[in-house]
């Protein structure tokens, strides 16, 4: 049903939808309630989903870490019964705000499944810079700390769709429910691969590989420019994965539109991030990133591979 609001509603109360599990239809109800009954129902309802789904949800988890709220337990709950998932195992990459975890998909395949958990004074800050000026996403900070995360997480699926679908090398966007967003699984056998960083560290990026992924991520800059109508604006060799030789842009959340006043800026420091990298870490020649930039900006492909394999050896 649809949530009306009615003004003669005392300001103590508030129209809100109440999401309840009905077994019968292994559907959902939607009930009007009071604010001041929310908690109640919220800790009713998981009890009793939790309670009348054990045997089948069971082996849902692994083990159910102490981060996980109750919110978030109902999250992945629903994210199994849309076939999303079937089971969630440990961790396979952390940070300040997310998770990413392995998972198995309904048909039995690894997906990645990354959680957002909160949202620090210091993440607010630091993605200002990508929402301000951008009408889409400027209210947002204004928002409660479990919304914005959710907000966040359909935002990094959004730009996850439109760079897949613009066939630029990115792990493809399954499913997204509140502060979870399910994807792709880039590795093998249960372990994710390495990032470009790890890779350098430990000696694996030989000259002539090293060119080839140079050239691969340099292309993917150019065409999620000019074919998705996006710029990272975070990019660098801790956000590249390589897979069987080939790359992975990852962590795409703050990601612009064009339109995006400081869409030009982030351009140029991505391209200068992954050239300081190629050069000083790898010592790979490269272009220079004004010629990297201007080539982008004037739409020429082929005035760019001409710029990147004029310094291959």
């Amino acid at each position: 049903m649809t949530c009306a609001f009615n003004a003669s509603l005392k300001s103590e109360q508030k129209c809100v939808a109440l999401v309840s599990h009905d077994v019968q239809s292994n559907g959902f109800n939607y009930q009007l309630r009071d604010m001041k009954d929310i908690e109640r129902d919220i800790d009713r309802e998981l009890r009793k989903m939790l309670k009348e789904s054990r045997i089948k949800d069971e082996d849902l988890f692994e083990t159910v870490e102490e981060v996980f709220d109750k919110a978030t337990v109902l999250a992945l709950l629903v994210l199994k019964q849309r076939g999303c998932i079937s089971k969630l195992s440990g961790v396979v990459s952390a940070g300040k705000e997310a998770r990413v975890y392995l998972a198995k998909s309904k048909n039995d395949e690894d997906v990645a499944v990354k959680i957002y958990f909160t949202a620090t004074a210091e993440f607010k800050k630091g993605i200002w810079k990508y929402i301000k000026g951008d009408p889409r996403y400027e209210w947002i900070l204004s928002l409660p700390t479990h919304k914005l995360m959710s907000v966040w997480a359909r935002k990094e699926f959004s730009n996850l769709k439109r760079m897949y679908e613009a066939t630029i090398s990115v792990p493809k966007p399954i499913c997204v429910y509140r502060n979870i967003l399910v994807m792709e699984f880039i590795g093998e056998n249960g372990v994710r691969a390495p990032l470009l960083k790890e890779m350098a560290d430990a000696g694996l990026l030989s000259s002539e590989f090293s060119q080839q992924i140079f050239k691969e991520i340099v292309n993917s800059i150019y065409k999620m420019y000019w074919y998705a109508g996006l710029v990272h604006g975070d990019l660098s060799e801790y956000n590249v994965m390589v897979n069987n030789g080939k790359i992975y842009i990852i962590d795409v959340s703050q990601a612009v539109k064009l339109e995006h006043p400081n869409s030009h800026m982030f351009l140029y420091r991505d391209i200068s991030n992954i050239v300081k990298f190629f050069r000083e870490e790898l010592r790979l020649k490269t272009p220079s990133v004004d010629k990297i930039y201007y080539s982008i900006l004037n739409k020429n492909e082929s005035q760019l591979q001409a710029v990147i394999e004029e310094y291959e050896e």
